[in-house]
């Protein structure tokens, strides 16, 4: 039997069907994305993923009625991949939490970003930092407390290697990622759409200890539903750890697929969605760091690398609008007053009329979330 072949407009079909951005249903708690997390790296960035996604009066999404729909559905915000916060399903925190706990010091090395002057300061392996890390947290927050008070705690409990001058700050602290990396681990999550992070005992014992395999191989497989077919590479990429490390938590029952002369994986489930994808005829707007956008095949996404830097930067990225399954322009929005937010395109080429007229109904709608009852919208 030959091996599937595909093409990059089969594949960014597959990606906008199995990422629901038809807008299938209005039911947050339904949602495939947070099964693998929605990054809320922006302030109100994950509301506009949501938004993007569900069929539902952009209200329930706007301002403290935004809480209250996650606390319907049971999400809730924590610190997971790559110490990045997302949106998750609360009951599947354990497992997310699982996935954190690095296989082996390569692993936990890579995760940490770490060089080996790092582990040398530091003064032990890294799993032990991270395990060391992870008993504090849970020791020294017990109780509702911002970002800052948990490590000016926790600071004072870990060895002097895990704790850096932050220039910033002007104070000695905790490591970053390790605190970001360890904080569900040790219990606690992060309270949604509240500034500055603030962080909540989740209750009982550190919610993950050991290594788990399993729970790992369940994010890779997440990861190939959403944004396959895919490499090691670039799972591994996702996960924020090397590509051995992707390799030896691969999920069983893939498919390989041929995709641009790479060799690609896809689960067996998927691969009928993928040789016949629904037309990807959505116009939408996301957000910066959108799920879409976490892919780690950036020429898939925008074959242009030129555009690359235009669409991921280091920091302050736009948000992008995705019109016939290609992002054909960047976008950025910036309040006019308490009553109108003003959008402005830059698209890479001139815009289709019917996907001009379709991006305004789209401002309207984040408008409508970030609690603006009136839109502009300009092309720059």
């Amino acid at each position: 039997m030959s091996m599937l072949s595909v093409d990059r407009a089969q594949v960014m079909a597959y990606r906008v069907a199995a990422q629901e951005l038809h807008r299938p249903h209005g039911d947050v708690g339904s949602l495939t994305v947070l099964g693998l997390g929605v990054q809320d790296a922006q302030r109100g960035s994950a509301r506009l993923a949501l938004a993007a996604r569900l069929d539902v009066d952009p209200g329930v999404l706007s301002g403290e009625s935004f809480r209250d729909t996650l606390d319907a559905a049971d999400v809730t915000l924590a610190w997971t991949h790559r110490g990045a916060p997302h949106l998750h399903h609360a009951a599947e925190l354990p497992a997310v939490a699982a996935s954190l706990v690095p296989l082996t010091d390569a692993d936990a090395q890579a995760r940490l970003a770490w060089q080996r002057g790092d582990v040398a300061k530091a003064g032990m392996p890294p799993t032990e930092a991270l395990r060391t890390a992870a008993s504090a947290l849970h020791d020294v927050v017990d109780a509702t407390m911002t970002k800052g008070a948990a490590s000016e705690r926790v600071t004072a409990r870990v060895p002097e290697g895990l704790a850096r001058w932050c220039r910033p700050c002007q104070a000695t602290h905790i490591h970053e990622q390790v605190m970001r990396l360890t904080t569900l681990r040790a219990g606690l999550r992060l309270e949604p759409d509240v500034f500055p992070a603030t962080l909540t005992p989740l209750g009982g014992g550190l919610l993950a200890e050991e290594p788990d395999p399993v729970a790992c191989t369940g994010v890779a497989a997440r990861y190939l539903h959403l944004h396959g077919p895919a490499t090691t590479a670039e799972t591994a990429g996702f996960i924020g750890t090397t590509k051995r490390v992707a390799g030896e938590i691969w999920p069983d029952d893939l498919v390989e697929v041929e995709f641009e002369g790479k060799r690609t994986w896809l689960a067996r489930e998927d691969v009928a969605m993928l040789e016949n994808p629904p037309e990807p005829d959505a116009v939408r707007l996301l957000p910066p760091s959108d799920p879409l956008l976490q892919a780690r095949d950036r020429r898939t996404l925008v074959p242009d690398e030129g555009r690359h830097k235009q669409v991921w930067r280091v920091l302050g990225n736009p948000g992008v609008l995705l019109a016939a399954g290609e992002i054909v322009a960047t976008w950025r929005a910036k309040a006019a007053g308490r009553n109108r937010l003003d959008v402005t395109l830059d698209p890479f080429l001139p815009l289709r009329h019917a996907d001009r007229t379709a991006a305004e109904d789209e401002a309207a709608r984040i408008a409508a979330v970030r609690g603006f009852p009136d839109v502009r919208v300009t092309v720059s």
